[in-house]
């Protein structure tokens, strides 16, 4: 039997010519379905119902991830893992744990609310690397230098870092052994401030609340948290409940200002959670965590 020989060569041209719009159409859909992904956030932070949030933000965050695997330096997405993961910890695993009666059961779900921290600040230092490379390993070296070449555009990646970075000490059986990265944590927050002081209406300010409300020996002073407070709610106009809370729990409760601690608390769930629309779902999760500070004061001083 003869044998023909069949010249592949067209072929293979042909295959290379149509291969490459078909990987071009599949990086363009998945690019365009990462910017829809990325543009959820604004959406989660209108809800007016937490615990919907709550049971949908993992499929959400699941999705996220899945589509970094195919577009691992789109800005946008990076940026939702990076909030998304951190606010999930913040808002629903640290409250779990708080409420969690002593035992495995609550180290598991402390244990669990630190790899959640981490999980978004890792998607965060990946952001930050996108515009300051070398920033990762030398922040984790303690070294805060390449800050500097931080630019504006870079303050929601330094704002999260940081959020995620202190979550993760606190929310750490023994947060007192972390001390040493307390330092990275408020360069990160103060980078930011002095790029972006009015950022989200005074979120860098509620941030530093909280740092300013360590022990002196950590670097905190009340009187800077105080400072902090009032430009947080001048920014916001008085309607970021978290600004009261973060004021009630890092300077009034370890100052055991019983007085001052229910005020502020009380001030927290008198904001109107549908004024500033954009902060209504952080508004209601942090009016519940007041609620129910506030039920526990008597029990807290």
């Amino acid at each position: 039997m003869r044998h023909s020989r069949v010249n592949l060569g067209p072929i293979l041209m042909a295959a290379v010519k149509f291969a490459g719009p078909a990987c071009s159409f599949k990086k363009m859909g998945v690019e365009r379905m990462a910017d829809a992904i990325s543009a959820t956030a604004s959406t989660y932070s209108r809800d007016n119902d937490p615990e919907f949030v709550r049971l949908a933000a993992p499929s959400t965050l699941k999705m996220v991830e899945m589509l970094l695997d195919d577009s691992p330096a789109h800005p946008g997405l990076l940026l939702t893992a990076c909030s998304g993961f951190t606010q999930y910890a913040y808002a629903f695993l640290q409250a779990d744990a708080e409420s969690s009666a002593q035992g495995s059961a609550s180290r598991e779900a402390w244990a669990r609310t630190v790899r959640m921290y981490n999980r978004g600040r890792d998607y965060c230092l990946r952001l930050l690397e996108l515009t300051v490379p070398g920033a990762r390993a030398a922040l984790f070296e303690g070294d805060t230098s390449p800050l500097g070449r931080a630019s504006r555009s870079d303050v929601p990646a330094l704002y999260w870092t940081a959020a995620s970075w202190v979550g993760s000490i606190s929310s750490s059986p023994i947060p007192l052994l972390r001390a040493g990265e307390v330092s990275t944590v408020r360069a990160l927050m103060e980078r930011s401030l002095a790029l972006h002081p009015e950022w989200e209406a005074g979120a860098i300010h509620e941030g530093l609340i909280a740092l300013e409300g360590l022990p002196a020996l950590a670097g905190g002073s009340a009187k800077r948290a105080r400072e902090h407070f009032d430009r947080a709610v001048a920014l916001s106009e008085g309607q970021s409940a978290f600004a009261y809370l973060a004021m009630a729990t890092s300077v009034a409760q370890p100052a055991k200002d019983r007085s001052e601690f229910e005020r502020l608390l009380k001030a927290a769930l008198a904001v109107d959670v549908n004024k500033r629309p954009a902060l209504r779902l952080a508004n209601l999760i942090a009016q519940k965590r007041a609620g129910a500070l506030l039920a526990r004061a008597p029990q807290l001083f």
